[in-house]
């Protein structure tokens, strides 16, 4: 089933995010239907650097074809900004569409951006993002491939700027929009009660970022179609790594850890490791 199809069901799409292949595996392992790809998670774990537009188109592209090379599931790519003015963010729709992505969400910040839940945001005119909505429009090559509009107006501009500026973007061509940073659960609903109706939303939640925390089940209720949990996966490797390496320090081994992290079979479970090597194996065998 495809995103576009998908996202025609009630009941909310609920994108893990991951930054790898092996993360995408376990994430489609686990039962999710689709994938968020985060800027963020890759600038996290390919630069050890946070959110603020270090990362690449190139880098990007790179680790959306690892992903889709990995799992057949829909893959939500961050494309920030879409890396410059419209003619960089339609480049930025045909590589990440060649590198398999489903669904491409670019923002209205200025370039570099940063994370939508650090202070001191800048953004672009409204006319110019919708600009760039429109130029990724005529630049896909499917017309299964969906563009997810985002505002980060309600902690620069304000609240009501923002759903003007949603507005303006739908009317541009966006397939779903996605309001970033509601400071409230009321500013949740209100986002949610405008565009009843009319387009698919996206919730973001970040712990400990400007939105509160909310279940999928609830912002369901409320109207949203896709919610994303963008940073989490690393959030929770880089606390478990920081205890992993303070007990290998301490202790000399991993034995007082061993409880907490997959053995040398247990991985090679994970990975499947075994159906790969007989998968090889048969081909050496064949006669034909």
């Amino acid at each position: 089933m495809s995103l576009k199809t998908r996202l025609q069901q009630h009941k909310i799409l609920v994108a893990p995010g991951v930054y790898d292949g092996l993360t995408a595996a376990i994430a489609a392992s686990a039962g999710f239907e689709a994938l968020y790809l985060s800027g963020a998670a890759v600038a996290y774990t390919r630069l050890g650097r946070p959110d603020i537009g270090l990362t690449s188109v190139t880098e990007m592209t790179e680790t959306m074809a690892l992903i889709a090379d990995r799992t057949d599931l829909p893959v939500i790519i961050d494309a920030d900004t879409g890396f410059g003015n419209a003619l960089n963010a339609q480049r930025t729709m045909g590589l990440y569409e060649r590198a398999g992505a489903s669904a491409l969400q670019v923002e209205d910040q200025t370039y570099p951006k940063r994370c939508g839940h650090l202070s001191d945001k800048s953004l672009i005119p409204a006319a110019e993002m919708a600009g760039k909505v429109k130029a990724m429009a005529d630049a896909r090559r499917s017309a299964e491939t969906l563009i997810i509009a985002r505002t980060d107006a309600i902690a620069v501009e304000g609240f009501s700027a923002a759903i003007d500026r949603a507005e303006t973007y739908l009317e541009a061509g966006a397939d779903v929009l996605f309001v970033e940073a509601p400071q409230s659960r009321e500013q949740l609903s209100g986002i949610a009660k405008h565009f009843e109706g009319r387009v698919p939303l996206l919730a973001n939640m970040v712990e400990g970022g400007a939105t509160p925390i909310t279940g999928a089940d609830d912002l369901e209720e409320q109207g949203y179609s896709i919610v994303i949990f963008p940073g989490g996966i690393v959030r929770a490797i880089a606390r478990t790594a920081g205890d992993y390496y303070q007990s290998l320090l301490e202790n000399g081994s991993n034995r007082p850890f061993a409880a907490r992290m997959y053995d040398f079979d247990g991985l090679n479970g994970v990975i499947g490791t075994a159906e790969l090597l007989a998968k090889g194996a048969a081909y050496d065998r064949d006669e034909s």
